[in-house]
């Protein structure tokens, strides 16, 4: 899950890395260059002709090893992620380390399901079978950003694996420091299976790396990202008609209603916009409560937040971290700024804190939020709640529907049936009735995605899996039978006979009659 301030593209040899949450510089990283990329792609070419002639029970065999070495090593994985993201150690284990754990169980246990042969009818040629089959692509181009570093550098790899393919990952230069460290546990696992460590690469760099890669004739991509980014990658990919899947930004409504339990509500609220301070795709931006409940709810709300924690995550235990990076800080505040200016109310929050140790951003809750505000239209990606009055279920459903993403949402009533009404009108890839929405992402069977500017294509699940492959549809025979099927040469009456046997096989009871009657007529004509 994903997303916001883009990759900078500029030319350097190499990347500084430093924690966010305190400045400490970490080391850098090198640059790969052009040349290197190209390099890199033939060689997990090379890499990905074996190992697509390994069997899934093998494939099964080594993402069983890389689910042991991470459990393994979850201190130190998330010691890399939380000094070179800002986040907190919870955050890290629960929101990086779990999903990823998920993953992998899920594709160990239901991949091979979902990617063997598939029978199908073979529709009028009764001495047919019919089947298809799901043939890995090839070298997969992963382009992901830097909110969940290890989450986001499996994402692309365990499923590609599990396919048949070899997978090249460009990571955000904001975490290239944590990639880099967190790769060998992939490339030691696979070497240890004796399998070839260019199987799964990364190149790290900034906007000039992401195009090298896509300009090396990859077979697919993979790109988690804003939504500028997403339209830069699509107008490279269309020069070599690579494919790409498509996960770009959000801005989640979550509508409660008059009869919302509003303790579970606001619980889920919180989660939905302060989780990883809201640096996530699907955060629950726009909060939008009917009138009856407004009052309370805003309360509850303010209470809730009013108790968090914030500061730096080595100094014990907070609730939340510092930003990723200062770029998308800047964003924030300037986003909080204008809607204030615009009439919004400050609860809590709207403001820097923590300025003399790192890049922090006071957990906030913004009232009396109007749909026409520039806060509610543009990807807040930050610890920002933002609560709309809405008169009725109607009203909810249009201010919901009034952005340009359609990724997540959220619905919250006692009453099932207006839930499951309200989730079918809103226009969004995920609705979780009762729940924050982001939480779907961890039931890994349901594909993940958006629609409009959100993106398209899927992560996760069946569909997820099958993305990374291209469908071969095989028509073969069912019995060792031969006999030619004569179309040449034309004879007389091949016209009538044909429309005769289309009216007796798709046509209702009279024409079915007609066309027998025909293709006897025709036949008899013919002898």
């Amino acid at each position: 899950m994903a997303h916001a301030a883009s990759d900078i593209a500029q030319p350097a040899s190499s990347i500084e890395c430093s924690n966010p949450a305190t400045r400490e510089k970490l080391g850098t990283v090198h640059v790969t260059s052009a040349d290197d990329v190209r390099d890199v792609v033939t060689r997990a070419r090379t890499a990905q002709r074996r190992w697509a002639e390994t069997s899934f029970a093998e494939r099964k065999r080594v993402l069983r090893r890389l689910l042991e070495t991470i459990l393994d090593r979850v201190d130190f994985i998330c010691d890399e992620v939380v000094q070179d993201s800002g986040k907190t150690r919870e955050n890290a284990v629960m929101g990086e380390v779990w999903p990823v754990c998920e993953k992998l169980r899920w594709t160990i246990n239901n991949g091979e399901k979902h990617l063997r042969p598939e029978s199908v009818s073979s529709g009028l040629f009764l001495h047919k079978s019919a089947r298809i089959e799901y043939v890995p692509r090839g070298v997969i181009a992963g382009i992901t950003p830097w909110n969940y570093p290890f989450q986001n550098l499996m994402n692309p790899i365990i499923p590609s694996l599990m396919a048949g393919n070899a997978v090249v990952i460009k990571p955000s230069e904001w975490v290239a420091w944590s990639t880099s460290r967190l790769l060998p546990l992939v490339t030691e696992t696979l070497e240890a299976m004796g399998h070839s460590a260019d199987l799964v690469q990364v190149v790290q760099g900034y906007g000039e790396t992401g195009r090298a890669l896509i300009e090396a004739r990859v077979d697919a991509i993979v790109f988690i990202g804003s939504l500028g980014n997403g339209r830069r990658v699509l107008e490279a990919a269309a020069k070599n008609v690579t494919p790409v899947v498509l996960e770009l930004g959000g801005k989640d409504p979550f509508i409660v209603c008059e009869d919302a339990d509003l303790e579970q509500a606001a619980h889920a609220a919180l989660s939905g916009c302060f989780i990883n301070c809201g640096q996530n795709c699907v955060a629950a931006e726009r909060i939008l409560v009917l009138d009856d409940v407004y009052p309370a709810f805003e309360s509850k709300l303010a209470a809730l937040t009013g108790e968090l924690k914030q500061g730096v995550p080595s100094s014990g235990t907070v609730d939340l971290g510092a930003m990723a990076t200062p770029l998308q800080l800047d964003i924030v505040e300037r986003l909080v700024r204008s809607a204030v200016k615009e009439g919004a109310r400050v609860v809590t929050g709207g403001k820097r804190v923590l300025a003399e140790s790192g890049e922090f951003y006071a957990p906030t809750i913004l009232a009396d939020v109007t749909p026409d505000m520039r806060i509610m239209r543009e990807e807040t990606f930050g610890p920002v709640m933002l609560l709309c009055r809405v008169r009725d279920e109607e009203h909810a459903i249009d201010v919901a529907n009034s952005t340009s993403y359609g990724l997540s949402s959220s619905v919250f009533s006692r009453d099932l049936g207006k839930a499951r009404r309200i989730a079918s009108r809103l226009e969004a890839g995920t609705t979780a009735i009762n729940e924050f929405g982001g939480a779907a992402y961890m039931v890994q069977d349901l594909p993940f995605g958006g629609i409009k500017d959100s993106g398209y294509g899927r992560l996760n699940g069946r569909d997820g899996l099958r993305a990374l492959c291209h469908p071969k549809s095989i028509l073969d025979d069912r019995l060792p039978m031969t006999f030619a099927n004569k179309v040449f040469p034309t004879k007389t009456g091949d016209y009538e006979r044909t429309k005769a046997a289309i009216r007796l096989t798709y046509g209702g009871f009279r024409r079915r009659a007609r066309g027998l009657f025909d293709v006897f007529r025709t036949r008899s004509s013919a002898s």
